[in-house]
């Protein structure tokens, strides 16, 4: 196998419990670069439990993930946060922006932490922010804002850094119908633009059908969907 087949992102034989609830089951998967894979299956599966571990949120309880090659779920939290600031974006169903922020600065936020200058950060973000059709939000602050305006402006943030990994947990699941679509059409369209790995967890058989592949998750345990052209391993 070439350096180019190699996943970019593996998970081998994880399990995740949370008291005496076994979220994760041994699952084995495989993502390559480039690649959009979506985790699907029933509520309760264990979707957003594999995504937190594959993103270095959550550690497994036994099991590997590893990230280019790294092994990640040994690594201490600090380092995990310094994985994730370099190299992953994260969105969560319902954008988690810090309220007391302008979009501006929320989207600017991971920049800053990485000590990029402030002016830098600011121009990256209001870049982003009109990229993602929502630059008349710049100087407003979450609660000025609607829903899909907030997803847009999430977006913007998980993507300001240019990740090579995005992570997406139910990134349309709190909007309607019409603002969820558009908000995907936007994440799609920029994670293939600059070449991310995007991996999302959805509900949605309609969004998941945007996905080059699928992990499909039922009480914790992994199989592959007929069709799916993820690297699924069961």
């Amino acid at each position: 196998m070439s350096a180019q087949d190699q996943p970019l992102i593996e998970a081998r034989t994880i399990e995740k419990a949370f008291r005496a609830t076994q979220a994760l089951r041994g699952v084995s998967v495989a993502i390559g670069p480039g690649e959009v894979v979506a985790i699907t299956g029933p509520s309760g599966s264990g979707k957003s439990t594999l995504l937190h571990c594959l993103a270095g949120i959550l550690r497994p309880d036994s099991g590997e993930v590893r990230y280019a090659g790294r092994r990640i779920d040994t690594l201490d939290e600090t380092e995990r946060t310094l994985l994730r600031r370099e190299h992953f974006g994260i969105l969560f169903q319902f954008g988690g922006l810090v309220p007391e922020l302008a979009a501006a600065e929320n989207v600017a936020l991971p920049l800053l932490l990485a000590r990029h200058g402030r002016e830098e950060s600011m121009t990256a973000a209001r870049s982003w922010l009109e990229r993602l059709g929502v630059a008349e939000c710049a100087g407003l602050r979450p609660g000025e804002m609607s829903a899909g305006q907030l997803q847009r402006v999430a977006v913007a943030r998980a993507l300001v850094t240019r990740p090579r990994v995005l992570f997406a947990d139910e990134p349309t699941g709190a909007l309607d119908t019409v603002s969820g679509e558009e908000v995907l059409a936007l994440l799609l369209y920029a994670a293939r633009e600059q070449g991310s790995t995007l991996v999302l967890v959805t509900h949605d058989n309609q969004i998941a059908a945007y996905a080059d592949g699928e992990i499909f998750l039922r009480d914790g345990r992994a199989a592959s969907e007929e069709g799916a052209r993820s690297g699924v391993r069961p």
